[in-house]
């Protein structure tokens, strides 16, 4: 945690109050082999591992960090994975939405693209709401269509949810009863002599918790469908693998930044790289004053806010 605080402190916590930032550490799991024996990472040192995005409950109890949400009187929390590059923080949409369904809990969720689209689904299995990985599913199933054509089992999970704070207080005494989920990993460990090893194979378990996994103790969930190209750009591999990657996500970003020019009345070719500050527009807003009518040929580009320095780029006094 020391790193990350660490960055958040020398960039002066990118304009916020210091005292809004509250780090706090998830937990952890030990590693077994697959005859359940714990594995040692050095000599007389367990073998552990993150517990999970579901870890999230336990470290919100016991770091303290509910009595703070208590103390300040937040209502409505906005949870999201880091790995998505189009991620509307705190939305006030789907916060809005949320607040006036009285939901305990809900989730965005996108569209699959195709059934074999390696994300869970969110769906409601024995009266209770799930979300399902794509593992898990059948093929039967992940190929099912309505008369529509559309996908049955489409609701994309895209980790990307909202909590009450008081359906969050609650859960966070039924962590208890979340299952553990199996990892099949290859995990360095030292043998009986003490020498370090590291397999090429998959040779034991490592377990964690989903932050989903309380989906179905909720009086209501509720989901939002929302446009892919808008809020949905995964990074989880390198650039050799083409796709959900630093490249596709830069492209992903840029294009929907040409789309908000666009819509404003700006004239821009897809091969201009234009990158909108958030400072200046959240999602499209208050651009029209600054791109009507203009011919964006300059590439890359950075439109930024007043507040921010105008080095190659223009900002909102243009």
């Amino acid at each position: 945690m020391g790193p990350t605080a660490d960055y958040f402190k020398n960039h002066s916590y990118f304009g916020l109050n210091e005292e809004n930032i509250k780090f706090f550490e998830q937990g952890t799991l030990p590693c077994f082999d697959f005859d359940g024996k714990i594995f040692l990472d050095k000599k007389h040192h367990v073998s552990s591992t993150p517990d999970g995005n579901g870890g999230l409950y336990r470290a919100l109890k016991t770091q303290g960090v509910l009595e703070d949400i208590k103390r300040r009187g937040v209502q409505h929390l906005h949870a999201h994975s880091v790995d998505n590059i189009l991620t509307k923080v705190a939305d006030p949409v789907f916060i809005g939405y949320c607040k006036s369904k009285n939901a305990d809990c809900a989730a965005k969720v996108v569209s699959k693209s195709t059934p074999s689209e390696a994300v869970g689904v969110v769906c409601r299995v024995n009266g209770h709401y799930k979300v399902v990985e794509y593992s898990e599913l059948t093929d039967e199933a992940a190929e099912r269509r309505n008369p529509d054509g559309r996908l049955t089992f489409r609701a994309g999970n895209i980790c990307n949810h909202y909590f009450s704070s008081e359906f969050l207080r609650k859960i966070c005494d039924y962590e208890t009863k979340l299952k553990l989920h199996v990892a099949k990993k290859k995990i360095p460990y030292v043998d009986e002599n003490g020498v370090r090893q590291t397999p090429s194979e998959p040779n034991g378990i490592k377990l964690e918790k989903f932050i989903f996994d309380v989906f179905e103790f909720a009086e209501k969930f509720i989901c939002l469908e929302v446009a892919r190209d808008v809020e949905f750009s995964a990074l989880k591999n390198s650039d050799a693998a083409k796709k959900d990657c630093p490249s596709t996500a830069k492209e992903d970003l840029l294009r929907l930044h040409r789309k908000y020019i666009r819509e404003a009345g700006g004239v821009i070719q897809d091969n201009i790289d234009v990158e909108i500050s958030p400072l200046l527009s959240y999602g499209g807003e208050n651009l029209e004053d600054l791109v009507k009518n203009e011919v964006f040929t300059i590439s890359p580009f950075h439109l930024k806010s007043i507040y921010e320095s105008t080095t190659n780029g223009v900002n909102g006094n243009h």
